[in-house]
Order: structure tokens, then sequence, then C-alpha cells
């Protein structure tokens, strides 16, 4: 069970204004790189085989092309890395590091040569980097062991400042990533950014400015993004009468079947240096519809849930976020003056809200209060604002808005759930700011709760 005492004004300002409207650009575009960094220098990739694409894309080939892997996880055996890791400069630049010279008049051959060459330089590059995150995390004692004159993470809430610190530094000298250019809007290089869909819609508009961390290179990217919107492809090609999603499946199997016809990138590693971002519940199983997709390639997801092939080793978790217009009202009264010890409001949606409501609603319990619907004229914000801990039960799939609306309202997010991987959760340490209660301890949730110390 996760615990925390919510007294600590200063850290409930650091949370909110983390997940506040007026920085969440700048999350979306800077969290995330630096988490599919971490996902890429911690990482094993299965072993390589070739996808050959056919004439057919819904045939697929595995050969035995062996790949040397830029993201192999256990690199601090590898003989290779060691060695290579010496090639570079100790200030030279990731881009410097794979410009060519001399790229005139040369054959294919040398062509081949020259990528080998820079994947090389890659492999090596992101070897120095692991074993600068790996130094960072064993030194626990210093807020970091290299310094920035911008900003030095510190606090509770993350789980290894110094780490998170470390990569973040190194995703800024190095990180790039390569936006495929294929596909025509509305389902591609577009998306949803109002509603719960928001998160996603607003990232990909977001790299598609190629403002930050993006290259128009593909060789001199580190990660490639696969810019369809799950959202959208759900909103053309859901057929809600015969509750068919084949179509869905043809995009995304034809979009892979273009790229890896038309680039060596997804071949050579079979995905797994490619990414998706998806807010929709079907994340999942719209990528499961391509196996490389769903089992080796990063896929951010809002809908992170391990029984529906969440991986956390390989995938990362993202905020589901119901983006309103004008500004977030963050902030409410302190713990102290807080008269609602825990408080939901929301319709009957999967077993698990079936289950609190059940158990709580209509109950009369002041400290307890459960809806599913709030009573005319009661403002949902103000119940959150006066309570101390925000009930997050999962619906039919396991993300919620409800998490970052309790942040906003500086209440203790409780996640009632199965299965569900926190958001950023290889970064924030949860434990420090919310609660989990366990499904079957929902008939116990107030004894729990008040268990808790404000102290």
């Amino acid at each position: 069970m996760m615990i925390s005492p919510h007294n600590d004004k200063a850290q409930h300002t650091h949370i909110s204004s983390f997940w506040s409207s007026p920085s969440l650009n700048l999350g979306l575009i800077l969290v995330i790189p630096s988490v599919v960094l971490l996902v890429l220098v911690s990482t094993l990739v299965p072993h390589p085989s070739t996808f050959s694409p056919l004439s057919s894309p819904w045939k697929w080939r595995y050969g035995g092309h062996r790949y040397s892997s830029i993201f192999n996880g256990s690199s601090t055996d590898s003989p290779f890395m060691e060695a290579e890791t010496d090639k570079l400069a100790p200030n030279m630049s990731f881009s410097d590091a794979l410009i060519d010279k001399d790229v005139d008049n040369v054959t294919s051959t040398t062509r081949v040569v020259k990528r080998s060459s820079k994947l090389e330089m890659v492999e090596a590059y992101m070897a120095r980097a692991r074993s600068s995150i790996k130094e960072a995390a064993r030194v626990r004692n210093l807020t970091s062991i290299h310094q920035d004159p911008d900003y030095v993470p510190h606090g509770p809430i993350y789980r290894n400042a110094n780490a998170f610190h470390r990569s973040y530094l190194e995703m800024e000298k190095l990180f790039k990533i390569y936006v495929y250019q294929e596909g025509e809007p509305p389902m591609f290089h577009n998306g949803p950014c109002k509603s719960i869909y928001s998160s996603e819609g607003r990232f990909i508009h977001e790299v598609e400015k190629g403002k930050f961390y993006t290259t128009q290179d593909p060789d001199e990217a580190l990660v490639y993004f696969l810019p369809f919107s799950v959202a959208m492809l759900v909103r053309y090609l859901y057929e809600s009468e015969s509750l068919k999603t084949d179509a869905i499946g043809r995009i995304v199997i034809d979009y892979i079947h273009v790229i890896s016809g038309k680039y060596p990138y997804w071949n050579r590693s079979l995905g797994a240096d490619h990414f998706m971002l998806s807010c929709h519940d079907w994340g999942p199983l719209a990528s499961s519809f391509v196996p490389h997709l769903f089992n080796k390639s990063i896929r951010v997801l809002c809908n992170a849930n391990t029984s529906e092939g969440f991986i956390p080793a390989k995938d990362a978790s993202f905020p589901e976020i119901n983006l309103l217009k004008g500004e977030a009202d963050i902030g409410g009264l302190p713990p102290s003056r807080r008269s609602i010890l825990a408080f939901f409001a929301g319709h009957l949606h999967g077993y698990i809200r079936y289950l609190l409501l059940n158990e709580w609603k209509d109950k009369n319990d002041p400290d307890v209060q459960v809806y599913d619907q709030l009573p005319k004229g009661v403002s949902y914000m103000s119940k959150l604002k006066n309570s101390r801990f925000c009930l997050c039960p999962s619906g039919y799939e396991v993300a919620s808005p409800r998490i970052v609306e309790a942040i906003y309202a500086e209440c203790v997010p409780v996640l009632i759930s199965d299965g569900y991987v926190a958001p950023f959760s290889d970064v924030l340490n949860w434990k420090s700011f919310s609660v989990q209660i366990t499904v079957k301890d929902i008939p116990n949730m107030k004894r729990i709760l008040m268990g808790i110390s404000q102290r």
C-alpha cells in the first residue's frame, strides 16, 4: 500500500505545478524524452531477427539476421561497448559523432560501411550515457555528481533524483527523435487536443513542430516516432454497430509495412527503437495487430495495464489529462481544514466502480462521500479541494484523468486498480504522494485512510 502524509505544502506546490496547464506542453516534450531515454539505456532487446515486408502486409517472415542493438541493457559486460566508448572525444556531441565529412561520390558499399560506423558510434555513446546514469544513481548522498546551472531535482517525489537528473542531461546532449512523414491527417500527424485524450494530441502536435529533440536526418535519430493517433483511428474507422476493429488493425499493419519497406530502421531493430503514444483505451489493442510493435517497441500509454500486455521494462506510462479551457484552478485548503476524508463522483463504468458505488454510495457518511452523480448545484472541484483523499478507481480501463485532477486540488490520489502502472513510475516515487488500495480492500477503505497520519 502506498501512503502519503500530505502535510508538506512545498511538496504539494511542486507536484501540482508539474501537472498544471502552464507547464503541460514542456512536460509532454521534456519528460517523455527523458523517460524514453531511461528505457533505451536499460532495456535488453530480445533475440533479433528480420521482418521482411512482402507484397501483402498481412504476411510476416522472420530471418536469422543478427543485429547488435544500440539499446542493449546488458552492456556492462560487453567488451565492444567498453572498447568503442573511447572512440568519442570527451566533449564530442552526439551530432558531431555522426557527421560524415566525406559524402561526395561514395559507392553504395561505402554508404553501408558509413551507416554501420554510425551505429557503432551511437552504441558507444549510449554505453557512456548508461554508465553515467548508473554512477549518478549510486551516489545517493549528493544532489548530483554533475552541476547543472538551470535545475537540479531533489526531494522524495523522485525514485532517484540523481539518476533522473543525469538522464535528463544526457537527453539534452544526445536525444533525437525522427518523426516519419508518411501518413495523412486526420489519422496521422494529428490528434485530439481537448477532452480526456488531449495528452495524445498535444504531444503529437508539439513533436510535429520540430522544436524539441527532433531531427530531419533519420540517421541521426536515437528513436523513431510512429505518428498515428489511436483516438483518431477509432473516431474514423471503428464500426460501432458491428464492434469490428479490423480497419484499425489494417491501418497500423499497412503503416509498419510502408516504413519498413522504405527505410532500414524498423528492420534493423525489429522496432525496438521505435515508439508510439496513445491515451485512448485501445492503445494496447491497436499495437497488438503488429507483434513486434506490441512486444518490442516502446509504447507510451495512458492505459498502462499489465493485464493487457503493458511491459514496464520497455513501455512508459503517460498521464491522462482532461485539458480544459482557461487557466487551471490549482491548490486548496491545508489538510487540517478539509472536512471530507475521501471523495469520488463518477458514473458506473467497470466492475471496480460498481464495487465502490455498491459499498459506499448512499451511506450518508460525512467522511467518505461517494456519488454516481453530484447533487444539483454542488461543485466537483470544490469537493476535491475540500477532501484529504480523492478516490481514483479504474473504469473499464485503468487510465483516469482523476489522478491529475486530484493533484491539481492538492488532494492525495487514492489509486484503486488492478495492474495499473502509474505515470512516469520509473522516475516518480508514487509512494511519497499517493495511496494505493487493492480492490478487495474497498470495504475497508475508511479504516485504511483514517490510519494514515497527516504528519
